[in-house]
C-alpha cells in the first residue's frame, strides 16, 4: 500500500446503502444510478491509478435540476459526494471512497449556445475539452486551453483544476477563458455566477470557484471565451546537448520579450519513448528538445522564428527543424499530445505538476535528476516550459510497494524543490490527495485555516470531495471552529 492516508468509510452510511440507492433512483431513473459492483469498479480510480476505492453508488444526472436534487438529498442524508468529470485527474482529485456517492456529469454533454459576435460558447460541463473546439472550428474559432488529455477530459474537470495546456503561454489557463458558470451548492441551490461579459460586476466569485477542486459545489454549465483561429501557426524543433541548455534557452527567449504560443520541453528519455510511439521525427541524438510554436502572418512567423533560432544557437542548439507542412506540424504535436499515453506503454509512472519561475529552469531540472537518481528511479521530463509548469514523470513498478514508495518520495522532494525555487505545488493538475499533505510547505497554518473557513461556508459538514486538498490533521470540519 502507498503512504497517502485516506478516510475510513462510515459503517453507519454503509448500513443505509439500500435506502440511499432508492432515494437516488427516485431522482435519477433508469441507468442513471449505477449499483452493481462490476459497473461501480469502472469508477474506482482516476488517472492516479496507484489508488483505488470502489464507491458505494454512482449517479449520472442529465440535468442541472437532477444535480441539485441529488446534492440536496446527500446533504440531508449526510452522505459524502465525489464530483467527477472524465476521471483524468492525475492528482487523485476524483478518487472515490467506499461510503460516498460519485456524481458524474458524463451525460451532460451538450453545446447549449454559440455566440460568435460576442465570442462565447455555453456548454454543459460534461462536454470534452476538444469537443468545444470541434463544435466551433467550422466557424473559424477555437477554445484555447488544451490539456494533453483534451480528447477525454471534460470542462467540469478543467474548471475544477483550472487546467492549462501547451498553448496557455499565450492564451492563459481555464480561469482566463471562463466567463460564467451554473453552480450547484450542496444544499441544492442553483446559482448563476459571472455571465457573458469579460469582466462580471461584483465580487470575483468565479475566481473562487475555478480551481476549487469540487470542494464548494458542482459546476453543471459554463460560458467560455472562444477565439478566432490564427492566420497561421508553425512549430519548430530545437535539440540541445543537455537539459540545462534547453532550460536556459527558454528563459532567454522569454527574457527577450518574445511570447510564442507554446514552448514545450522533452528530455532524452521522453524523446525516445514518444518517438517510438508517434514517429514524429524527433531527434534522438540530443539531451533535450524544445517545441516552439509561433502564430501570425507568414512574415511575422518568419521574423519570430529567426529571432528564436538565433537565441537557441547561442545556447548550444545542435538541431533545428521547422514544420514545412500542416502534416509535419500535426506530427510534431501528436508526439507531444500522446506523450503520457506513450509513457504508459513502457512503465508505470507518477506525473508531477509543480511550477517554478522560468529563470530557475536549469537548476531545478538538475535537482530533479539528482532527486530521482538518489531513489534509483528514472525520470522523463515533459512539460510546459514557457510558463514554468513542470511535469516530471517518475517511473516505477506498480506491483512493487517499495518502488511506489520511492516514487512518491521522489515526487514529494520534486514539489518541495519547486516551492523552494519560488514556485508552487501545482500548475494545472490540482492538489487532490497527491499534494494534500504538502500544503503546509506552501501555506502557513493561518493561511490554511482561512482557506478551510471558506470551505466550511459552502460545505459545513465537509461532505464534498472529502480527504482532498487540505491536510487531514487540524481540519475545520465544523463551520464554527
Amino acid at each position: 500500500m502507498s503512504g497517502i492516508a485516506l478516510l475510513a468509510p462510515d459503517p453507519a452510511i454503509l448500513a443505509r446503502r439500500d435506502a440511499i440507492v432508492a432515494g437516488l433512483r427516485a431522482i435519477v431513473p433508469g441507468e442513471g444510478v449505477i449499483v452493481s459492483e462490476d459497473e461501480r469498479r469502472a469508477f474506482e480510480s482516476d488517472a492516479l491509478t496507484a489508488y483505488r476505492r470502489v464507491p458505494m453508488v454512482v449517479v449520472l444526472p442529465s440535468t442541472t435540476k437532477q444535480v441539485a436534487e441529488v446534492l440536496a438529498f446527500c446533504s440531508r442524508e449526510g452522505v459524502p459526494v465525489i464530483p467527477r468529470g472524465a476521471g483524468t485527474s492525475l492528482a487523485g482529485g476524483a478518487l472515490p471512497q467506499e461510503d460516498a456517492v460519485v456524481l458524474g456529469v458524463a451525460k451532460m454533454s451538450k453545446v447549449l449556445d454559440v455566440d460568435l459576435a460576442n465570442r462565447t460558447v455555453r456548454v454543459q460541463t460534461g462536454v470534452t475539452n476538444l469537443g468545444v473546439s470541434a463544435a466551433i472550428a467550422h466557424e473559424g474559432f477555437f477554445y484555447a486551453p488544451d490539456p494533453s488529455s483534451q480528447l477525454a477530459c471534460t470542462i467540469a474537470g478543467n474548471v475544477a483544476m483550472n487546467s492549462g495546456g501547451a498553448h496557455c503561454l499565450k492564451y492563459g489557463v481555464t480561469t482566463n477563458n471562463l466567463l460564467g458558470v451554473t453552480f450547484v451548492t450542496l444544499q441544492g441551490e442553483i446559482v448563476e455566477i459571472g455571465g457573458d461579459a469579460l469582466d462580471a460586476p461584483g465580487l470575483d466569485m468565479l475566481g473562487l470557484i475555478c480551481g476549487s477542486e469540487g470542494q464548494f459545489g458542482v459546476v453543471t454549465e459554463a460560458t467560455l471565451r472562444i477565439l478566432p483561429l490564427a492566420e497561421g501557426a508553425r512549430p519548430i524543433l530545437f535539440g540541445f546537448p543537455s537539459p540545462e541548455a534547453a532550460g536556459a534557452c527558454v528563459a532567454a527567449v522569454l527574457g527577450a520579450g518574445i511570447v510564442p504560443v507554446a514552448i514545450e520541453y522533452m528530455d532524452k528519455l521522453a524523446i525516445d519513448i514518444c518517438e517510438d510511439f508517434a514517429k514524429a521525427g524527433y531527434p534522438r541524438d540530443v539531451g533535450a528538445m524544445l517545441i516552439v510554436e509561433v502564430e501570425g502572418s507568414a512574415a511575422e512567423i518568419d521574423e519570430q522564428l529567426a529571432r528564436i533560432g538565433a537565441i537557441a544557437e547561442t545556447h548550444g542548439a545542435t538541431y533545428a527543424r521547422q514544420a514545412k507542412t500542416p502534416a509535419e506540424a500535426a506530427a510534431i504535436w501528436k508526439g507531444r499530445k500522446s506523450a503520457f499515453g506513450a509513457m504508459g506503454r513502457v512503465s508505470d509512472y507518477i506525473c508531477m505538476d509543480g511550477t517554478i519561475p522560468t529563470g530557475k529552469l536549469p537548476e531545478v531540472l538538475t535537482r530533479i535528476g539528482e532527486i530521482c537518481e538518489a531513489q534509483g528511479l528514472k525520470v522523463a521530463n515533459i512539460f510546459h516550459a514557457g510558463d514554468g509548469n513542470l511535469h516530471p514523470l517518475v517511473l516505477y513498478d506498480m506491483n512493487d510497494p517499495v518502488s511506489l514508495s520511492k516514487a512518491e518520495k521522489a515526487g514529494e522532494d520534486i514539489l518541495l524543490a519547486c516551492v523552494e525555487a519560488g514556485g508552487c505545488l501545482t500548475g494545472e493538475h490540482g492538489v487532490g490527495i497527491e499534494k494534500r499533505d504538502l500544503m503546509t510547505a506552501q501555506f502557513t497554518r493561518i493561511e490554511l485555516m482561512q482557506q478551510m473557513r471558506v470551505k466550511s461556508v459552502f460545505d459545513p459538514a465537509w461532505l464534498l470531495n472529502p480527504a482532498k486538498v487540505f491536510p487531514l490533521e487540524n481540519r475545520i470540519a465544523k463551520a464554527a471552529a
